[in-house]
């Protein structure tokens, strides 16, 4: 059996981790750890809900307006385009 195929997600991998964690974190470390992660997640699902409910109600789209004692600007008509010309003169027969 090699090492790379080993199944670690069984009871007896878990204890092997569990036993792992504890001598590197100490016993007094883990619960604060859990206790940190918990409230990691909890956080994390809370924005989750906030963020769906946020783009179920759907927002007006912001429109930049003039105050009502702004006068509004005229918008000229815009110009046509002066005749194109051949280049070449009319020649009168």
């Amino acid at each position: 059996m090699s090492f790379i195929s080993a199944n670690i997600a069984g009871p007896d991998g878990l204890i092997v981790v569990l036993v792992i964690a504890i001598v590197l974190f100490g016993s007094t470390q883990i619960p604060k750890i859990a206790r940190s992660l918990g409230s990691a997640q909890k956080e994390f699902k809370k924005g989750l809900d906030e963020g769906a409910a946020e783009d179920a109600t759907p927002q007006p789209p912001a429109q930049a307006s003039l105050p009502e004692s702004a006068p509004q600007a005229a918008v000229p008509a815009p110009t046509p385009a002066p005749p194109q010309s051949s280049g070449t003169p009319d020649s009168a027969s």
